[in-house]
């Protein structure tokens, strides 16, 4: 890197750092396009299954809409974060919305014709691949908007007004399901992509330096992938943690089939019962996003990660247990939560440990590592639950989650003290 590509990025992170970052006019802007977003996402994670449910009445094949969607998601995770280090970011997260307002927005017109599963089997992989290359680009901006001091107090923002969004969606979600059916919920959902891409198009995202701008010699995406995954492999903590996290997602990408099928099946519940319990849910979410930060200060990064994940697979455990919506309400609120802190926290050590103009890649490799047997854990998942019932299933998957924690106590994820530099890689 010059020195004159250090300064920038150095004046940058000062200039930025001095002021809260409710005043920063982009950063509010950004803010307020991704949680745009993610209540267009919060609708979707409704409405779809119970598209699904409302034609088949089966879980397992919610699961399977699920398992395609997070196929592709992982597929295209392949590739993301070099094409995302390759080209105009604010132009592809532009992109991104349109293109999931144009197909979201096509499963209430066709559904006019009455019922036509195979449109969501064509839908949600794209949009789901779609919206894994918005996410990459998405984690990369953020340090350029806020710079490094502020980046967990900003993450934890993001998540935090997401996860508000996450309380309307679910609940707006359920009632519009319940009074004009899932496929309206849909366009809805479509609708918040629209509006974020309208936002983003206000954003001015700072210049990349040189040596990482858009249109420079790079080897293949391949190549490129290859780069990202040695980071990781260098990085002691970050190479714990993808570990990790592969079996946590392994356990819990079905989740909220489960909890869907759990109140309308097991305990007879309508729809907007489903979208009520999610909302509250959702309060766990903004809960956790609040506090990461002075959690983390407090305890550092390896107990609040640890401690995190332990509480998520106890709730996780309950929620196939409980007959009471109350409780299961409470014990989602209690596994999002931890959700949102774990994950904070291990999206800020990447974005604080990463050189920018490796960020995307990083990014990519470590989702698509982590994320790569999701699909198939979630097809597992509901299965077993269809067939051996949903509590046997949430006791075990919990009781697996548990393990992870204990797990990540012998490894350098737990360890105290500033996480450990990545071994020199050749890139």
């Amino acid at each position: 890197m010059t020195h004159e590509a250090h300064r920038h990025r150095t004046g940058g992170d000062t200039a930025r750092t001095a002021r809260p970052l409710w005043r920063q006019r982009d950063f509010s802007v950004f803010w307020a396009a991704q949680t745009l977003s993610v209540l267009g996402d919060s609708f979707a994670l409704i409405a779809l299954p119970l598209l699904v449910l409302e034609a088949t009445g089966s879980i397992a094949s919610m699961g399977l809409l699920t398992a395609v969607g997070g196929i592709a998601s992982v597929a295209a995770a392949v590739f993301a974060g070099a094409v995302v280090d390759r080209v105009d970011r604010r132009k592809l997260l532009i992109g991104c919305d349109l293109v999931r307002l144009a197909l979201y927005g096509a499963v209430p017109v066709v559904w006019l014709a009455g019922p036509q599963l195979w449109l969501l089997y064509v839908v949600l992989p794209l949009c789901e691949a779609v919206g894994m290359f918005f996410a990459v680009g998405y984690v990369t901006v953020v340090r350029g908007l806020v710079g490094t001091g502020q980046l967990t107090e900003a993450n934890g923002r993001l998540n935090a007004t997401a996860a508000a969004a996450g309380v309307l969606g679910p609940l707006g979600a359920g009632m519009v399901a319940a009074w004009s059916g899932p496929a309206t919920a849909v366009g809805v959902d479509a609708a918040s992509f629209g509006v974020s891409a309208a936002c983003l198009l206000l954003v001015r995202f700072r210049a990349r330096a040189a040596d990482d701008a858009p249109g420079e010699r790079r080897p293949g995406l391949w190549a490129d992938l290859r780069v990202g995954v040695s980071f990781l492999y260098g990085h002691p903590v970050l190479r714990a943690l993808t570990v990790l996290l592969a079996g946590f997602s392994f356990l819990t990408l079905g989740l909220n089939d489960l909890v869907i099928y759990h109140l309308k099946h097991d305990l007879g519940h309508d729809d907007g019962t489903v979208g009520t319990v999610m909302a509250a849910g959702a309060v766990g979410t903004i809960t956790g996003a609040l506090l990461v930060a002075r959690v983390r200060r407090r305890l550092g990064f390896g107990r609040t990660w640890t401690g995190a994940v332990a509480v998520c697979g106890l709730a996780f455990a309950g929620l196939g247990w409980v007959r009471e919506v109350p409780a299961v309400a409470v014990l989602s609120a209690a596994f999002l939560a931890c959700v949102g802190m774990a994950g904070t926290c291990s999206m800020s050590l990447r974005q604080e440990v990463t050189p920018e103009h490796l960020l995307g890649r990083v990014t990519s490799a470590f989702w698509t590592l982590h994320y790569a047997a999701a699909p198939l854990g979630a097809a597992a998942l509901t299965w077993a639950a269809e067939h051996r019932g949903t509590t046997p299933v949430a006791l075990v998957a919990g009781a697996c989650c548990v393990l992870i924690a204990v797990v990540a106590l012998f490894t350098p994820v737990h360890r105290p003290g500033r996480t450990a530099p990545a071994r020199r890689t050749r890139w």
